[in-house]
């Protein structure tokens, strides 16, 4: 029979387990509900920021002036319509900037997410911000242009010039910076019939102004596939280099990025009504559980190491006793 004292010892051996135990597992699991209110607290901003704008829809049905929707008459017809999945028209003719003919599939052979931006070169005002804020966010980037993705900028206006197009692609090659980008940037300029195919396939709908001799429409760029198909929309003027660089890792399917970026998008999930990326709640719950498990299991594993080699020291210690009194 265990006299008092050693069974003492096994109650004290189980307490300072538990105790362990929980000194352990108590941070892993302060830090999953943590998550778990962060989380709740942001889906919940988020339902806040929604905005049912006539401007950025994801139906086309939105905006297309068939509604009162308080817009000024020019821009009761403009709008931005997702067509997410549908295919770029590759087979469509533009113009270089050097005035040479090409197929807009040329520009989606290279195995790289491409973004298309939709404006017209002598826009005295939007046009020029929409480019200027995404030089800005691909700066931030550290994924180059014509390495990781490409970016085709088309110009609307029929009436443009491969001249035009030429001195704009001059303009923000000095403002990106970066050596070898004219390899990858191109600004294209086409006939109606191109144009109206690439606006149509993507949902850029615009119009002209008589009144102003200008072009109303809304600001926003697309990202589509390496095979030409539409993957992403963003609206408005700021472009998020995270979200920019998430899509893009996204898009290519995880051909460019880090384990990190694959992390976030598990974390992250695309939002077509506002064109961002907002966290999956549910993926984080998934997450942080997993975390909290295999941390409990870690640290159970340590602590019967723990106990396994304090047993055996003790075991130990009568022999070497008797060794010592025998000597």
């Amino acid at each position: 029979m265990k006299s008092r004292r050693q069974k003492s010892g096994v109650r004290s051996q189980k307490r300072a387990g538990v105790a362990g135990v929980l000194r352990y597992c108590l941070p892993l699991i302060a830090c999953s509900l943590l998550l778990l209110t962060f989380a709740a607290q942001t889906f919940a901003q988020m339902g806040q920021q929604y905005s049912n704008s006539p401007l950025y829809g994801p139906r086309p049905e939105l905006g297309s002036g068939t509604t009162e929707n308080g817009l000024p008459k020019p821009l009761q017809a403009v709008g931005i319509d997702q067509r997410l999945g549908e295919q770029v028209p590759l087979d469509t003719i533009f113009r270089d900037e050097t005035g040479r003919e090409v197929r807009l599939g040329e520009y989606f052979n290279h195995g790289r997410p491409v973004i298309i931006t939709l404006v017209y070169y002598e826009c005295p005002m939007l046009c020029n911000q929409v480019l200027n804020e995404l030089a800005g966010a691909l700066k931030s980037l550290s994924f180059d242009v014509g390495k990781e993705f490409d970016v085709v900028t088309v110009s609307f206006d029929a009436r443009e010039t491969p001249q035009l197009a030429a001195a704009k692609k001059d303009s923000y090659m000095a403002r990106y910076g970066r050596a070898g980008a004219e390899r990858g940037w191109h600004f294209l300029t086409g006939d109606q019939q191109s144009i109206d195919a690439l606006t149509r396939a993507v949902g850029f709908r615009y119009t002209y102004d008589e009144k102003s001799k200008q072009f109303a429409h809304a600001s926003g760029i697309m990202l589509a596939t390496p095979d030409g198909k539409l993957a992403r929309y963003f609206y408005g003027l700021e472009y998020a280099p995270k979200e920019l660089r998430l899509s893009i890792v996204e898009a290519s399917a995880g051909k460019v990025g880090t384990p990190v970026d694959a992390l976030m998008l598990y974390c992250f999930h695309y939002d077509p009504t506002s064109g961002k990326y907002g966290l999956a709640i549910m993926n984080i719950v998934r997450l942080s559980g997993a975390l909290t498990v295999v941390g409990i299991f870690a640290m159970l594993f340590i602590m019967k190491r723990r106990e396994s080699s304090r047993g055996s020291r003790k075991g130990g210690d009568p022999e070497g006793l008797k060794a010592g009194g025998a000597a």
